[in-house]
């Protein structure tokens, strides 16, 4: 790791010119102005680095506002998403697409620029952000993915990168030049990932485990810009913290640099423009830049005060202001000449766009079979005949959906290149490990390398979590995870935050019942699954046996939304049913697993409780004449369903239904009915081996079929 300082004022080498402190300025009162037109928003730190911003997308960021989902851009994060004016600021200036009116929508219903960045919604938002930390260690995950998709495809030979030479010529420019485009490197997939963090990032405890993530990997395409003032919501950060935070980061292994303020008190916006560059060129670890700044800089009364956080500065400081700053612009009054020069941004942006396509078509003619697999991964396309690489389980053969899961991940991995993954230190027992696929590190070994597959995420699920997304919103890849079920709770909100992206990530949380055993009530998980069932637009998959397992990992892959397949560790026989079957049944979240002629019971299991349910059955109706069962691997897949689908499975007149979930019954009453039963685990487990466990907690044939036949009396009377 390295300890750098910057120099003295005076001898730093790039100033801003007339145009540049004019479009500061500007962007400073349009963040103002939105912030007072909406009547809520955090005006304190999007006017205080106006300037920052402002470097970031004049200077450094390779971005092209009118392509911005070009694959050769480097991200922004703003992970203070709080500050969202800040952004859509610059994207207003720099020519996203956005007019003044998107300004003065701000905040407001249907506007395109909501409360906090959200990813989709605003084109040049490279991430949904909001809950502090997130956006710091989503960009962890951004830039690992950057690393591994360059050494995936890239010829090794051909891996060099001008950075070095980027930032000489960048100072040998004169101070007055126009903003310039970075000059591009020789490799199509170098790109930097720019992050915007706060006092309130860094407090969150994900930060301290993406941040050792990020120095143990060595992610030197990563540049976070910590904004450093000292104000929190209920006072000064002295309040929380008495941390040294370039110390914290140097131990992680951490490039750390600290700009102090300009003697004026404003942003040493000079001294911050070589530390930038300087950081895009550093090698061999990532940087961290300590900016000092005062909150809502220059505002004469609210600067560096905790109401300028998130509270509209009022008419008449807005007024005092615009005093301070020499303008006398109405609100939302942009000059054209100061527009033009932003929107500068259009053109360079292009120039950049078109050298990267020129050496995409020199890098596709030299490597046709890479460039070809690289464009149908980044298409999210999968290869034909995928089903055909699953492996086969014959009927009765006896293993635990986490080993069954194990299997389909090798078989998967060997004709998907973008599938690579990890666990929170229990790859053994999750089963994820790739064989044969290397640990993902920055040392190229035999067993190591950047290509690796298997990543190893220590005992950080918070982390593990967030970068899983921002590993998924670089070019393609499908990531899984896994840790126990019980420990979803640990990334719990990066899960939400991958709904809400709906990202194609993949958890597998094993251990999923009180069947684990003797680990006791801490390791059970109980009320786990209702819990991610209520989150919107996330799929939780609970399959029965080997075949379903395999069933599952097809169905996510092609329905590219965020899911969890929840895996027992307990071995259970895989049902004769034909694999046609299952496979469409899977797919569509429930199916009949025992069918009748005359049903007048309906039993509905997930899990290792189909089995159950079965056992059950055959004791209720021996001649296999009245009760149907249904296996339910995913209530969000079959609801999707259309109205005769889900009647085929579960008839409306057939109401003598019992639920069989080794879980909290809560969320299952709308499909048992109101005459229905839910054998179910509504208290916490206990500390005892797994199949007495279960029927500790009432897991038992006779349960079941002691609340069928409550049920079907029930109906008989209605």
């Amino acid at each position: 790791m390295t300890d750098q300082h910057t120099t003295d004022d005076s001898t730093t080498a790039h100033s801003l010119t007339d145009l540049d402190h004019r479009a500061i300025t500007t962007a400073r009162l349009l963040a103002m102005d939105s912030v007072e037109r909406a009547g809520s928003g955090h005006p304190g730190t999007a006017i205080a680095l106006a300037p920052v911003a402002h470097l970031i997308f004049q200077k450094h960021l390779r971005h092209s506002p009118t392509q911005p989902d070009w694959v050769g851009r480097d991200r922004f994060v703003l992970s203070c998403g709080h500050a969202s004016i800040l952004l859509y600021t610059q994207l207003f200036l720099t020519g996203y697409g956005l007019d003044i009116d998107d300004l003065r929508s701000f905040r407001a219903h249907e506007s395109l620029l909501p409360g906090h960045p959200e990813y989709r919604h605003t084109a040049g938002v490279e991430t949904t952000t909001g809950p502090l930390g997130q956006g710091f260690a989503t960009a962890v995950g951004m830039a690992m993915a950057m690393k591994h998709e360059k050494a995936l495809y890239e010829p090794a030979a051909d891996a060099r990168s001008l950075a070095a030479e980027r930032l000489e010529a960048e100072t040998e420019e004169s101070s007055d030049a126009a903003p310039r485009a970075v000059e591009s490197t020789d490799s199509i997939f170098d790109r930097t990932i720019w992050v915007l963090c706060s006092d309130g990032d860094m407090q969150e405890g994900i930060s301290y485990e993406a941040g050792a993530l990020a120095g143990r990997h060595r992610l030197d395409n990563l540049v976070v810009i910590f904004d450093d003032n000292d104000v929190q919501i209920e006072g000064n950060a002295t309040l929380v913290t008495s941390e040294d935070t370039a110390a914290r980061f140097r131990a992680q292994g951490w490039n750390v640099v600290t700009v102090p303020l300009a003697e004026s008190g404003e942003v040493d916006t000079a001294r911050l423009d070589t530390e930038l560059a300087a950081a895009a060129a550093h090698r061999g670890e990532p940087s961290l830049i300590i900016l000092k700044s005062v909150i809502a800089w220059p505002a004469p009364h609210a600067r560096n005060t905790s109401a300028a956080h998130g509270s509209p500065l009022g008419e008449v400081e807005a007024e005092a202001t615009r005093a301070v700053l020499g303008s006398t612009a109405a609100p939302f009054e942009v000059d054209d000449e100061v527009l033009q020069f932003t929107r500068g941004a259009q053109a360079r942006g292009e120039e950049l766009v078109a050298d990267w396509n020129s050496r995409l078509d020199a890098y596709t003619s030299t490597n046709p079979e890479r460039a070809a697999d690289w464009a149908r991964v980044r298409s999210g396309a999968l290869p034909d005949g995928l089903a055909d690489a699953l492996p086969v389980f014959e009927p009765g053969e006896t293993m635990a959906t986490r080993a069954a899961s194990g299997l389909v991940i090798q078989e998967l991995a060997k004709v998907l290149p973008e599938l690579w993954g990890g666990s929170a230190d229990l790859a053994e027992p999750n089963r994820t490990t790739i064989e044969g696929g290397r640990s993902f590190l920055p040392e190229e070994t035999e067993s190591s390398g950047r290509a690796g597959r298997n990543v190893h995420w220590g005992v950080r699920e918070h982390a593990m979590g967030a970068a899983m997304n921002g590993i998924s919103l670089v070019d393609g890849s499908r990531f899984f995870a896994g840790t126990f079920l019980v420990f979803s709770d640990y990334h719990r909100q990066t899960v939400r935050l991958a709904a809400l992206m709906k990202l194609p990530v993949i958890y597998l949380w094993s251990h999923d019942s009180v069947a684990l055993g003797s680990d006791g009530p801490t390791h059970q998980p109980i009320e786990h699954l209702a819990s991610l069932r209520a989150m919107p637009d996330f799929a939780v998959v609970r399959p029965a046996d080997a075949a379903e397992t395999a069933a599952s990992w097809l169905t996510v892959l092609q329905n590219r939304g965020p899911a969890g397949i929840v895996l027992g560790r307990q071995p259970i026989a895989t049902a004769d049913t034909p694999w046609a079957n299952v496979l469409d049944g899977v797919s569509r979240g429930a199916y009949v697993v025992r069918e009748v002629p005359d049903a007048r019971t309906l039993l509905i299991a997930t899990g290792s409780e189909v089995a159950l349910a079965l056992a059950a059955a055959a004791e209720l109706d021996p001649e296999q004449t009245s009760v149907r069962v249904v296996s339910m691997p995913c209530r969000e897949w079959f609801e999707a369903q259309g109205p005769e689908y889900r009647e085929s499975v579960l008839p409306a007149a057939l109401t003598a239904r019992v639920v069989v979930e080794a879980a909290a019954s809560f969320g299952w009453h709308d499909i048992a009915g109101p005459g229905g039963r839910i054998v179910g685990i509504d208290v916490f487990g206990l500390s005892a081996p797994g199949d007495e466990a279960l029927v500790a907690r009432g897991m038992t044939v006779e349960r079941v079929v002691a609340a069928a036949r409550e049920a079907t009396e029930t109906a008989a009377a209605s």
